[in-house]
């Protein structure tokens, strides 16, 4: 597949850094030529400086018989202009654009994409993918890491495994045994900083980080067997009221659950903003390392803060002082993936990573065969993918055992019936049910192939 990048920043590079290593034609445009220089130095891509917006710089990224472009500027506009042109001039198939302003994202507008206005196949939103990830993580304060998966019905869990685990030193086959009827499974371990698929011998040790697939019913009782406490979130508090913050105020006010909410906000005007759109939160004018003001929001009492400025210095400074302060759960926001290794040190619970959320949300719609979901796990070194198997997958029809996965592959869970189950290697793989697997960067160009469907389905 032909696929033209514009943008070379974070997200750009991450996207770039995926596709390439999946052996698709990758050109990367942006008008900074280090970034184009770090891009192709880095990666098995091709760079182009220029504004991405201008056809003739299109032209010589190759748009005349491009499959795809991803438009991951900076700017919203340029982003709707590449989408604009790409379709106009060069009849590119699929366009996707990442849209940061709320505004180009209100529901009476939609029309605004038709194909005959602004030809936009997926409009991504960082706000919104991150506000997301955010609701996701206050679900699951014990967990580092959290995604849901078969509409909702299934939940991934990262958990950090503490010296006093009850589970340490068991072989998982063994767990298997003793919690026959607990529908979870560990997918992945990071051991040392490596990440790998486990083998059912294997044993977990502390500090290990682990990935848990689970049922979403089982969610609780699986952080129980893992050592892991489950407290009810009545009692929140927002450090930062831009658009994300506002995004998870909102809907934690919709919530039917009585949720108290206080957000702070150290500019003016946006708290202005953000207390005339909430009706029942608080809103606080001033800076979240203020301890003053922490008191004053009661911080003592929370159940949880959630530092989501755009600063990640402050958002780690705040949470950490937001649990010296009696707080019981710190969960920040954290777009450098190299202040992730803090964490442990500074005892904050968990993070957000816009870029991983944001990367995700492209692969979803970039992946061969049904992909129904893909999630980035840590700095892209594994994917849980989310899929349907159609009649003419290599995988329709196949018993587990029969499959031959990569080792850096794992079936984690399966939707038949709309029901969520266990496979064991007896599972056969029907035609139609949806399948969610865990598989390390090396191993997902097999899994793409395992997918795929033949020629004969068109």
């Amino acid at each position: 597949m032909k696929v033209i990048i514009c943008g070379a920043g974070q997200v750009g590079w991450q996207i770039a850094r995926h596709l390439a290593g999946e052996r698709n034609d990758v050109t990367v445009v942006d008008n900074n030529p280090e970034l184009v220089r770090r891009a192709t130095d880095t990666l098995d891509v091709q760079g182009i400086t220029g504004f991405a917006s201008y056809p003739d710089v299109l032209t010589s990224a190759g748009a005349n018989d491009a499959d795809m472009i991803i438009a991951a500027t900076f700017s919203d506009e340029v982003n709707m202009v590449i989408c604009q042109i790409s379709h106009s001039i060069f009849e590119i198939p699929r366009k996707i654009a990442r849209l940061r302003s709320q505004s180009y994202l209100t529901a009476i507008y939609s029309d605004l994409y038709r194909r005959d206005h602004l030809p936009i196949d997926v409009v991504i939103s960082p706000e919104r993918e991150v506000a997301e990830a955010a609701l996701k993580r206050l679900a699951a304060p014990a967990a580092f890491d959290t995604e849901k998966f078969l509409g909702g019905k299934a939940t991934l869990l990262g958990i950090s495994l503490d010296a006093d685990c009850p589970v340490l030193s068991t072989p998982l086959r063994q767990l298997t045994d003793l919690f026959s009827t607990l529908h979870a499974m560990v997918v992945g371990v990071r051991r040392k900083g490596t990440l790998f698929v486990p083998d059912p011998g294997d044993q977990l040790f502390a500090e290990d980080q682990i990935y848990i697939f689970c049922k979403d019913d089982d969610l609780d009782r699986t952080l129980e067997v893992f050592g892991k406490t489950t407290r009810k979130q009545e009692r929140i508090v927002l450090i930062g009221g831009g658009n994300v913050g506002l995004a998870v105020a909102r809907t934690l006010e919709s919530r039917e659950s009585r949720v108290r909410v206080k957000v702070i906000e150290r500019d003016r005007k946006r708290a202005e903003i953000a207390a005339d759109a909430l009706e029942r939160t608080i809103v606080l004018n001033g800076d979240g390392l203020n301890v003053d003001l922490l008191r004053e929001a009661n911080i003592e009492r929370a159940d949880a803060v959630l530092a989501i400025t755009d600063d990640d210095k402050t958002n780690l400074l705040a949470a950490v002082r937001a649990k010296s302060e009696g707080c019981p759960v710190a969960i920040s926001l954290v777009n450098d993936p190299t202040l992730v290794p803090l964490l442990g040190p500074l005892n904050i619970d968990a993070y957000i990573n816009p870029r991983a959320t944001t990367v995700s949300s492209i692969l979803r719609h970039v992946r061969h065969g049904r992909v129904r979901t893909v999630y980035s796990i840590g700095n892209a070194e594994a994917e849980v993918i989310e899929a349907q198997v159609l009649s003419t997958s290599p995988l329709s029809g196949q018993v587990v055992r029969d499959v031959g996965f990569p080792e850096g592959v794992l079936l984690a869970g399966m939707l038949k019936d709309g029901k969520v189950i266990r496979p064991t290697g007896s599972t056969r793989i029907e035609e139609g049910a949806v399948i969610v697997m865990f598989a390390l960067a090396e191993d997902v160009p097999e899994v793409e192939r395992l997918l795929q469907v033949s020629i004969d389905f068109f």
